[in-house]
């Protein structure tokens, strides 16, 4: 067990055996069964009924909407532009707000548009910062720009590598601010977003966080088995899941021109696939999703969760079908 000085008992070292054929036989049912079927989506005890007009929610902590606005969505928009999206949003049940200080002047919008909503609101934020310092400067004004003197959720921003969990995990890492903020009421809960499998798992068997925020994406996940070991690790380890990408569809060809500038990827723009990712992504067990930062394609997923329903059997197959051979934005995972 290790200690962070002034901390408490901040996380342990992985487990040295076991487990690996527990997860060779998870991943199995999951190539079999798929993973809809292998992993039991939440229960209907954690949804609240679908209120006319407004989005199911689920449980972290507190209920939350079941599709979030990712800050990207207000990035480079004027502010009353940004409170209307917003407005717009909290009319059709969004309650989750997710923001990070790279996403251009996403702060400076989300605050002013989100402050009449705040109370009712689950505010996350991240930092990529990886020391204690830079960590809590970035926190600071965080809370600043976003004009609250507390965010619901914190999050370590993009964990790439086992380098990235041991550094903010170690001497002077931003893990003694996040454990900081929490004891003095400025954060609620702590969790991290990655864009990789080994830093995702290495993060949950290192710190008991309350949550993963991962690309949890039907192309990923049944071309490149890439998210059922973070599915089965936060299962395991009781660690809720927040998802990316559900709405990503495959890389951009080298030379194309982007059709939505703030999405890096291809994003799915047609309703009826979008209908079928999304669902997929919210069968499995995770709390919410955050769609692509563009505008429309975010009010598309509202849309669809709007009426959200669990896919059928034939809707499973034609999705499976149709995701044949399309390269996912992330590679193979063991």
């Amino acid at each position: 067990m290790l200690f962070i000085e002034g901390c408490g008992n901040l996380y342990e070292d992985p487990p040295t055996g076991g487990g690996v054929m527990e997860r060779r036989e998870f991943i199995a049912t999951v190539a079999t069964a798929g993973l809809s079927a292998a992993l039991a989506g939440p229960g209907a005890g954690e949804e609240e009924a679908n209120r006319a007009g407004r989005l199911r929610r689920r449980t972290y902590g507190q209920e939350i909407s079941i599709v979030g606005l990712g800050g990207v969505v207000v990035s480079k928009l004027e502010q009353s532009e940004a409170n209307d999206i917003v407005a717009w949003s909290v009319d059709k049940g969004v309650t989750y707000f997710d923001v990070a200080p790279t996403y251009g002047n996403a702060q400076e919008r989300l605050g002013p548009a989100l402050k009449p909503y705040r109370d009712n609101a689950f505010l996350a934020c991240k930092t990529a910062k990886r020391d204690a310092e830079g960590a809590q400067a970035e926190l600071e004004e965080s809370l600043r720009l976003l004009q609250t003197d507390h965010l619901d959720l914190y999050q370590l921003h993009a964990l790439t590598t086992v380098k990235d969990v041991a550094t903010v995990l170690g001497p002077a890492g931003a893990m003694e601010t996040f454990v900081r903020a929490r004891d003095k009421g400025l954060v609620r809960y702590l969790g991290f977003s990655a864009h990789s499998v080994e830093a995702a798992v290495a993060a949950m068997d290192r710190f008991d966080f309350d949550s993963v925020l991962f690309p949890f994406n039907v192309v990923c996940c049944e071309n490149a088995n890439f998210g059922p070991q973070v599915l089965e690790k936060a299962r395991d380890k009781n660690v809720s899941c927040l998802a990316l990408k559900a709405l990503a569809w495959t890389l951009l060809a080298e030379g194309a021109a982007r059709k939505y500038p703030k999405c890096w990827y291809q994003p799915i723009d047609d309703r009826e696939l979008a209908s079928l990712a999304l669902r997929y992504t919210l069968d499995l067990p995770v709390v919410a999703a955050l769609p692509p930062g563009d505008e429309n394609l975010y009010r598309l997923a509202v849309e669809i969760a709007l009426e959200y329903k669990p896919l059928e059997d034939g809707e499973r197959r034609d999705l499976l079908a149709r995701i044949k051979g399309v390269k996912p934005i992330f590679p193979q995972s063991a």
